[in-house]
Formats: structure tokens, sequence, C-alpha cells
């Protein structure tokens, strides 16, 4: 039995319409994000082979391929749900989500400064990648991350809340080499109702993550 699925979309295929058209979330969803699952299994069904058979010659690529495929499978699954064609605008108390738009300004100054630099993170990552806000458990605020791939440059614990796909699949149909212009428009379709709980969730679980026994 596969130890990874595919979830189902939480919206049809036009629901962010216009910011990204139906014919991308299909293909980004039904073809890209699938493969990273089958990806995960089937090199979990290698890994077992290995031990089974004692032979560790493809150790390195198989312990790479897990944590690109595996990284790729929760990204897009928090990606999907952090966004909706009712999100955009600026995260307010008076939308119930005050705890979330206290630590951004905590954390980065100001929500201007953070938009700013999650903005410039995400379109300026080179090659394939993600730019991702994420809880940081030891100080207790939140950071900013350049994600390579889907797995490098990250703090260890950390916990992404919301993650911008910079990866060209997930705009060159529509917004063809602005990765910049796909960036800038993402703003407008953030569910911010599902960041926020899932920075609620990120602090009750903090005390997990030790750092010493």
């Amino acid at each position: 039995m596969a130890t990874y699925t595919l979830p189902e979309l939480p919206y049809d295929y036009a629901a962010l319409e216009p910011v990204i058209n139906p014919q991308i979330i299909e293909l980004h969803h039904d073809k890209h994000h699938a493969a990273y699952v089958k990806g995960a299994n089937d090199t979990l069904e290698q890994l077992e082979e290995a031990r089974d058979k004692g032979t560790w010659g493809a150790i390195n690529g198989l312990q790479k391929s897990l944590a690109f495929h595996l990284s790729g499978h929760i990204l897009h699954s928090i990606y999907w749900h952090n966004m909706s064609g009712d999100g955009g605008g600026e995260p307010l108390a008076a939308d119930g989500v005050g705890d979330l738009a206290g630590a951004i300004a905590d954390s980065f100054g100001s929500y201007a400064g953070f938009k700013a630099q999650l903005t410039k993170a995400a379109a300026t990552t080179q090659g394939s990648g993600w730019g991702v806000l994420a809880y940081e458990p030891v100080s207790g605020k939140l950071i900013v991350e350049q994600v390579y791939d889907h797995q490098g440059n990250i703090g260890q614990g950390s916990v992404p809340i919301l993650v911008f796909d910079a990866w060209e699949h997930a705009f060159y149909l529509q917004y063809k080499n602005q990765k910049v212009d796909f960036i800038e428009a993402m703003w407008r379709v953030v569910n911010w109702q599902d960041v926020a709980q899932r920075y609620a969730a990120a602090k009750e679980r903090a005390d997990v993550l030790l750092l010493a026994p």
C-alpha cells in the first residue's frame, strides 16, 4: 500500500481565475503534484529493497530522491490550501487573523516589509524553488526562507505556513517568463484564514522540537 496519496483540490480548477487559469491548476495538481507523490512512494520501495538485499550503492541518490519528492508533496499540499478565490488583501484583526497579523509585524517590522521580503525571496530563487513564510520555534518568530528545488536552504525545525511556488510549471503557461508578475499576482489569492490556522497550530506544537535531552 502506498504511503503517500495525492490530496484532492479544495476548489475546482477555475476557482483562482484570473490569477491562475484552470489549465495551470489542472496540470500542476494532476500531473506535477501527482508525480511527486509517485516519486516518494517509488523511492520508499527502492529503499526497502536496498535494506532487504543489503545493497547500498545507490543510497545517496535514493536519500536525495526521497527528500526531493516528499518535500514536493508536502509543499504542494500546503500550497493548494494557502490560496482562495476569496483571498488576498492584508491580514487584519477584524477578519479574525489578528494573532498572525501581530506576529508578522513583530517579526518583520510591518506587513509591507514582510510582503516585500517574501516577494523578493520567491521571485529571485535561483532555478526552481519556493518562497516560504515559516514559524521558527527556537525564536518563536516568523522567518522567510528561500527553498531551492523543494528541500534545500531551510532552517531545521521551521514549519512552513505560507508557500509561493516559483517553479516554472506553476506559472509559465500564463505568465511566460515573467515570474515577478506571477508572484505579485499571488498576493491576490492568499488565504489568510488558512495561514493563520497553520500559525496557531505551529505555535501549539513548538515544544516538540528538542534541542537537548
